[in-house]
């Protein structure tokens, strides 16, 4: 009799401690990663839980806005056709399906078992969605600078997994920090040089999609520095010749010819023109309009911009024979003797063959 009173008293004790026992959470899904379009399931499994509400909620990754729940028990809250819940009483398990998952899907969700007003448990899962990177609007977008300068350029991209970032020059061209491939966010160039403007590329990759590219043009300002293809040229009078100086410069600089210390205009004697090749390179040509006597001699070249001034010196001399080009086909005549291109012509097939007598 006195066995049968401990048992019951025993049973009793056992069935008062369950009762009392805490909700727990026994098992939730580790994090998810996962492709855009594609499908989740997240699990939740709860012990002693049968009367106590179990919720799932959204939270925002940076837990700025207020949390979103999604269900209650084993129904949904939200209306969307691509959640779906299901509940299993064997194990106790919620599960909680994300079908056509989006970018904006990604982010934490808590499984919450609800003790009292002010009472829960809670465990959660991070839900990663894989997106191409996006490169920031905060990346460098151009840059102009002075020769010499320092100069920073920025790359900063989104996107999952963190994409990585390199950099690269139009055609493959030789970095300013060596190599033609730099990783990192910031490619630092410690003294530019006009040989180092040009595009530059910041690329950012991370395996998924085709990766993102942002072309940064980057402009050297720099003095003029002047080259002269021919520094001496002979033409016959009564014809024209063209002076020409390649001029290399940022920001355009502004050009001129000079002779005597005189600045050359257009006028009867002389047409100037200047051919932009690129923004840094300019043709300038002066030609000399039917040459008189008093029009041979040194000419000036002339370039300047706010960075500095630059000069070439031509000389144009006198010869007999005219010079083809820019003389072909002209016709010129001096105010004593006529002279035409089927005279020269002639006078040169009877001096060449003397020429090879004497040798």
């Amino acid at each position: 009799m006195m066995l049968k009173v401990l048992y019951i008293t025993v049973i009793y004790m056992i069935s008062i401690a369950r009762s009392q026992r805490t909700p727990t959470i026994s098992y939730i899904s580790q994090e998810q990663i996962k492709d855009i379009g594609g499908t989740v399931e997240l699990e939740c499994s709860v012990q002693y839980a049968q009367d106590y509400p179990v919720l799932w909620m959204k939270v925002d990754r940076g837990r700025i806005t207020q949390p979103l729940p999604i269900s209650t028990g084993s129904s949904l809250i939200i209306p969307d056709g691509r959640f779906s819940l299901r509940y299993d009483t064997a194990s106790s398990t919620y599960t909680l399906q994300i079908k056509d998952i989006q970018e904006t899907d990604a982010g934490y969700y808590q499984c919450q078992v609800i003790i009292a007003l002010n009472n829960k448990i809670q465990a959660e899962v991070d839900l990663q969605v894989r997106r191409p990177p996006v490169i920031s609007d905060n990346s460098t977008r151009s840059a102009i600078v002075s020769e010499g300068q320092q100069v920073i350029l920025e790359c900063y991209a989104n996107g999952y997994p963190p994409p990585r970032i390199s950099w690269r020059r139009e055609n493959n061209a030789i970095l300013p920090t060596g190599g033609s491939i730099y990783r990192g966010h910031i490619l630092k160039i410690s003294a530019i040089r006009k040989e180092d403007r040009g595009t530059y590329y910041c690329v950012a990759e991370n395996g998924v999609g085709k990766g993102a590219r942002r072309n940064i043009a980057v402009e050297v300002e720099f003095s003029p520095v002047i080259s002269v293809p021919r520094p001496r040229l002979g033409q016959a009078l009564q014809y024209d010749m063209d002076l020409v100086c390649h001029v290399e410069a940022y920001p355009p600089p502004a050009l001129s010819w000079i002779k005597d210390e005189v600045q050359l205009s257009n006028n009867q004697h002389y047409s100037i023109s200047h051919f932009a090749t690129a923004d840094e390179f300019t043709d300038t040509t002066l030609r000399v309009i039917t040459i008189e006597k008093r029009q041979y001699g040194n000419y000036t070249c002339k370039a300047a911009n706010k960075l500095g001034t630059a000069q070439q010196y031509v000389e144009l001399f006198e010869t007999v024979i005219p010079v083809c080009p820019p003389a072909c086909g002209q016709a010129r005549y001096s105010s004593a003797v006529p002279v035409s291109v089927s005279k020269v012509l002639l006078f040169l097939s009877a001096i060449v063959p003397a020429f090879f007598l004497l040798i």
